[in-house]
């Protein structure tokens, strides 16, 4: 009669078994040989690789010394009707065994990750079905969600009454941003965003990408078409990132804080547009939505200059109205750095 041990003593002799195999020899039905199978790969005393009609198991040890069994690649498209992201995360750490072989701190990063993108695009998207991919490429550890729905850009741009999609980018990349507030902190994006080596978000012609390998960020438009949202997310799979150092980067760990999302990262460079003097109503576009924080840090980065009008718009008029908000500066030239400080010599001599 079959039995878990004899199914054991065929893994080990033979590398990798089927459940057809056992049904032929031991004259029981293949339900039967996969039941007791799926009961070994429950305790992870068996490894399940493969799918369906090409499925073969084998022992850890096994699995272990044969690496070039894992998987390289999961594929599946979802029909977006009560589905709930742990679920599909489990089938697809299930299949698409390579992630085992990941170090922890990129494997938890990953996961976090695909959490936060493949939600949004349950509960925001409106599209009747998700595309998902998981794979590595070279040295990296990738996964695509893709669905055809209204489009992050047009959906943040109509809840919030934006004029473009670049507004609904700059948005974004200040952290809170949702449209769901009741439900949503907005959070999730900004957190993938620092995690990974690189995110890009492609819809319906305009793409963000933020590379943290240079780091930097890039808006794009005139892209190829993509209807719905196409989120891409790498991380090299030797990594020494961890995904508790980045949420402490924009916690403010000052006396008095909750150890909430306090702190927000702003790209300058990204509300210049052709011309070197950046305006007071710019400077309103930066700010707006900042008071949600307790630290704000202006990073100026491949900006050469600034207008007094928009220093003072920051650094007086909007630090008058909110003196508890701690505001930062990074990447300054000289010409920048003048600008920033004369601001902040004005601001004070008027308290």
């Amino acid at each position: 009669m079959l039995s878990q041990e004899k199914i054991l003593k065929r893994a080990k002799e033979k590398g990798r078994i089927t459940s057809a195999d056992f049904a032929k020899d031991f004259d029981v039905s293949r339900q039967y040989a996969s039941q007791l199978i799926k009961e070994l790969v429950d305790s992870d005393k068996l490894k399940k690789m493969g799918s369906t009609r090409g499925a073969f198991y084998v022992l850890p040890e096994y699995f272990d010394a044969h690496p070039e069994l894992l998987p390289s690649r999961f594929s599946k498209t979802y029909r977006n009707e009560g589905l709930e992201e742990h679920i599909v995360l489990e089938e697809l750490e299930k299949n698409f065994t390579a992630l085992q072989k990941i170090a922890e701190p990129v494997r938890d990063i990953f996961i976090y990750a695909f959490s936060e993108m493949f939600n949004n695009a349950i509960e925001h998207s409106q599209s009747k079905k998700i595309l998902v991919e998981a794979f590595l490429q070279d040295d990296d550890l990738c996964f695509v969600i893709n669905d055809g729905g209204v489009g992050v850009y047009r959906n943040i741009m109509r809840k919030k009454k934006l004029r473009s999609p670049f507004e609904a980018i700059q948005d974004l990349l200040k952290g809170k941003t949702t449209t769901q507030p009741k439900s949503h902190s907005g959070e999730g994006i900004f957190f993938t965003s620092k995690a990974a080596d690189t995110l890009v978000l492609d819809s319906f012609g305009y793409q963000m990408t933020v590379d943290n390998t240079i780091p930097d960020v890039f808006i794009r438009s005139d892209v190829r078409n993509n209807p719905g949202t196409r989120v891409t997310f790498r991380i090299q799979k030797d990594s020494d990132r961890h995904l508790s150092r980045v949420f402490k980067k924009y916690t403010d760990h000052a006396s008095g804080s909750d150890y909430g999302f306090d702190k927000t990262e702003i790209h300058v460079k990204l509300y210049t547009r052709g011309s070197v003097h950046i305006s007071r109503s710019q400077a309103r576009r930066i700010l707006h939505g900042l008071d949600l924080f307790k630290v704000i840090l202006l990073d100026y980065a491949n900006v050469p200059m600034v207008g007094q009008a928009f220093t003072d718009e920051i650094y007086r008029v909007f630090h008058s109205r909110h003196p508890r908000i701690e505001l930062q500066e990074a990447n300054m030239n000289e010409a920048v750095a003048f600008m920033v400080t004369r601001a902040k010599t004005e601001s004070r001599k008027g308290k």
